[in-house]
Order: structure tokens, then C-alpha cells, then sequence
């Protein structure tokens, strides 16, 4: 018996990047961003995509808010977004679309720049351990007492 298969283009998935491990870890820095970049009651303007492209310029990865009086929906802003040179949709979440562009000359989550990052986070490969802390020896009329127990 053959089922029929859903387009694997829905409307919300067309604009976003493949799944790589970029995209998980673009998603994971996103999480902490703030919208630097609001669509209004004008839609997505020249205006608006000349700050989108600064911003992303300034930052690699930003956040817009879609607004609820602005004319289009978040998808069809994502889908618009998605049309301008280099821009990669991360995640759409509620109002909030994730997008990024690759800084030309120092990209900050791809090759060394992501290793080095990486290799500083602790508990992850080439980082300190977490049991390697140590809390300092305690001292005192109470430390003596229970030692002495």
C-alpha cells in the first residue's frame, strides 16, 4: 500500500537553511538575541531591508520581529528576506524570524573563529573539565568540629 508524501517545500520550510551543524549552533546563539530589526505597518521597505543589510553587515546573525500591523506575514517576510544575496534564513519562531549572513573577511561562527569558541566552553572537547574545580579548604571552628567527627 503507498502513501502519499506531504511536499517536503512547505511554505515555512522553503526559506530556511539545510540542518547542519551551523544551524544548530546559529539557533542555540540566537536563543539570547534581542530583535534588533522591527517589520512594521510598512511591510519590508527599501528602508527596512537597507537597515536589515547593515545590521547583518555589523552582526552576522540578527533578529526581526515581525509586527502584527505589518502587512505581510512572517513567512512571506522570511521568503522575501531569503531573496537578498547571501541571506540564509536560521529559524522562524512565533514573530521572530533568525537570519544570517557570513561576514566576508572574519566570519565569527564558521571555521577557526567557531573551533576556538568552542574549545573554550567548559565540558566540551578541549576545554577544562568541570570536576577539575575545586572548593576552597574550609577553615574555622566549624570545619575543625566536623572533622573532628
Amino acid at each position: 500500500m503507498r502513501v502519499a508524501m506531504i511536499s517536503p517545500t512547505s511554505p515555512k520550510k522553503r526559506s530556511l537553511m539545510p540542518s547542519s551543524k551551523l544551524r544548530r549552533s546559529l539557533r542555540a546563539h540566537g536563543h539570547a538575541l534581542s530583535p534588533l530589526v522591527h517589520v512594521g505597518k510598512a511591510g519590508v521597505s527599501p528602508g527596512v531591508i537597507k537597515q536589515i543589510e547593515q545590521t547583518l553587515a555589523d552582526h552576522e546573525l540578527v533578529k526581526l520581529k515581525v509586527d502584527t500591523d505589518s502587512p505581510h506575514d512572517r513567512l512571506a517576510v522570511a521568503e522575501r528576506l531569503a531573496t537578498l544575496a547571501g541571506v540564509n534564513v536560521v529559524q522562524i519562531v512565533g514573530h521572530a524570524v533568525l537570519i544570517y549572513k557570513r561576514h566576508p573577511r572574519q566570519p565569527r561562527f564558521e571555521g577557526a573563529a567557531d573551533k576556538a569558541r568552542a574549545g573554550k566552553e567548559p565540558g566540551k572537547e578541549g576545554g577544562k573539565p568541570r570536576s577539575a574545580k575545586r572548593s576552597p579548604k574550609r577553615t574555622g571552628k566549624r570545619a575543625a568540629e566536623r572533622r573532628a567527627r
